[in-house]
């Protein structure tokens, strides 16, 4: 009965979105969408998608929910109506906030690239 959802925006769900704005987003699409999941890029990208589709407030037995993220996130962006330069502006200001982050809490980059030299 219910669909396969995830309680955040997941990141998988970010190529699926390339035809939901103009050449500017597909092109942010296409770029974030070859990056691993846990690049700041891809982060930033989550990130400005659980703003934008207000997934902090989303109930797992809400009709939002039970859509899944896919749905929810076209419908957003869809009803947003917002053009490339502010979807952008708030990918821009997403990428601000996670490299504050990463800036403030350093173990999680020196976490990353212990894991990443171990995947060499």
């Amino acid at each position: 009965m219910y669909a396969d959802n995830d309680i955040l925006f997941p990141p998988h769900v970010i190529p699926l979105l390339r035809n939901s704005g103009g050449d500017e987003w597909k092109s942010l699409v296409d770029r974030v969408s070859r990056l691993s999941e846990d690049d700041p890029e891809s982060l930033a990208f989550s990130l400005m998608m659980i703003r934008i589709d207000g997934c902090m407030d989303c109930e797992t037995d809400s009709y939002r929910a039970m859509r899944g993220c896919l749905a929810c996130a076209q419908q957003m962006l869809r009803r947003g109506k917002e053009s490339d330069a502010k979807l952008l502006a708030r990918y821009a200001q997403a990428r601000e906030d996670v490299e504050l982050y990463l800036l403030a809490n350093p173990w999680e980059l020196e976490q990353e690239e212990g894991r990443a030299a171990r995947a060499a």
